[in-house]
């Protein structure tokens, strides 16, 4: 497979599949890059959606003179789906046998099923890349190199580690992230001229909290038993962090049904080991959780947890009125209920 390095002007069909659409977009770019630096001048570029545009369409395009540049860049979004009728990938497998040489194809998707077409490419030397998430310490690296290179900032270590801790590791969003750190530190520029440092507490302070802390957040709040704590606590979140207010409904049904399940496993006599690892919990959320559920005893969890999924539904079928308001009063009975 070819790397983002090896896209040059000499290729005429190109694939760019996966998920990670920054890395589609940069290679892209490098791309069109090398083709105006070849041709001295700006390329035409055309895009199609590949879930409307026709055949004819495209092959049109790709067969047709500029009239007002040398080289034309043909982009067909959503691929698969051009790609998936027989009939264009058979007429596709033809004209890549045969390119025109004033025309460059790019076929863009996140899915790809390799097959003749992409026997056909590669012979002809054509490219075929794959544009997947990387993995976490290639993502830290690739953040730390980012820092420096694009946005002027020396990114360390351990920020970059907890960047993709707490964002995972999509490229277009840790870029996102990496700009508004570098322009928060920039105003730290030490007098000669070295770039302004970002670390992992400043990571901690500025970025947002992963789905998963927010969730843990208005559980931990609701099973303190503080009915005016737990208001407080979905107050912050939807109208400070931005929290979806979906986000805290599913973080809601979510404890009740481990608080569920617990109070039925202690009530058939489970051991605590037991009960932990048959519900997964882990962590700083364990031990409240179970003390929790002994508290209410199967009968009453049963009841919470129906409670709870039917404010989902609710909240799902618009029945729920003030959305924000009413997660705040159902916050509040269900502190009051495990306190």
């Amino acid at each position: 497979m070819a790397k983002a390095a090896d896209l040059n002007h000499t290729m005429r069909v190109i694939v760019l599949h996966g998920k990670d659409s920054f890395q589609v977009v940069e290679r892209l770019k490098r791309l069109q890059l090398a083709l105006d630096a070849h041709a001295g001048a700006a390329v035409a570029r055309f895009d199609f959606d590949g879930g409307n545009a026709s055949l004819a369409e495209v092959l049109d395009e790709l067969r047709t003179f500029g009239l007002l540049a040398s080289h034309k860049l043909i982009v067909v979004d959503r691929a698969e789906q051009f790609l998936g009728v027989e009939e264009r990938r058979r007429a596709m497998e033809r004209y890549a046998e045969a390119p025109a040489e004033d025309s460059t194809l790019v076929f863009r998707a996140e899915s790809w099923r390799p097959g003749n077409f992409d026997k056909i490419v590669l012979a002809k030397g054509g490219a075929i890349v794959k544009c997947e998430p990387p993995d976490a310490a290639t993502a830290a690296g690739w953040c730390v190199k980012r820092a420096a290179s694009e946005h002027r900032a020396e990114l360390l270590p351990a920020a970059a580690d907890a960047l993709v801790d707490r964002l995972g590791t999509n490229l277009a969003r840790l870029d996102s992230e990496l700009a508004k750190l570098a322009s928060y530190v920039a105003t730290t520029t030490s007098k000669d001229g070295a770039p302004p440092k970002i670390d992992a507490k400043t990571v901690a302070e500025l970025v947002g909290r992963t789905r998963e802390e927010q969730a843990w957040e208005i559980q931990s709040a609701v099973l303190r038993g503080s009915a005016g704590g737990a208001v407080s606590k979905v107050r912050e979140l939807v109208e400070t962090s931005q929290a979806p207010e979906q986000l805290l409904i599913w973080s809601l049904v979510d404890l009740s049904r481990k608080l569920h399940d617990c109070a039925r496993l202690f009530a058939q006599g489970e051991p605590e080991n037991s009960v932990m690892r048959s519900v997964k919990l882990w962590g700083e959320s364990a031990a409240p959780t179970m003390r929790a559920a002994r508290r209410l005893g199967p009968a009453r969890a049963a009841r919470l947890l129906a409670e709870t999924v039917d404010l989902d539904r609710r909240s799902k079928q618009g029945q729920a009125g003030d959305l924000a308001r009413t997660i705040e009063g159902f916050a509040a009975l269900f502190a009051d209920s495990v306190h």
